[in-house]
């Protein structure tokens, strides 16, 4: 009868120490899987950080376009001349300030 006590005692033993590996098993597997959702969310987040630079950059680009041709001189002599009605000044009106 001894042995079957014994027999009776590995066997819960055994199956602690399995179901303890199982447990640290199931663990390190989520944890590997949160790690692993967190890298392609981060992904995601840089690729649509990506888009947004390219998309601000180009408009940067449009709106130095459109800066450049409002400064045109060309362009305000123009207005000046038309909506203004400024023209040149002659001679007489101009002062040279020492």
């Amino acid at each position: 009868m001894a042995r079957k006590n014994r027999k009776s005692v590995k066997p819960p033993r055994l199956a602690g120490i399995w179901m303890v590996l199982l447990a640290i098993f199931l663990a390190e597997l989520l944890f590997y899987t949160w790690c692993r959702v967190q890298c392609v969310r981060t992904g995601y987040e840089i690729a649509e950080g990506a888009d947004r630079h390219r998309e601000l950059t180009a408009r940067q680009n449009e709106l130095r376009i459109e800066l450049a041709h409002l400064k045109n001189p060309k362009r305000i002599a123009e207005i000046a001349r038309r909506r203004l009605g400024l023209t040149m000044p002659n001679a007489g009106q101009t002062i040279v300030m020492p």
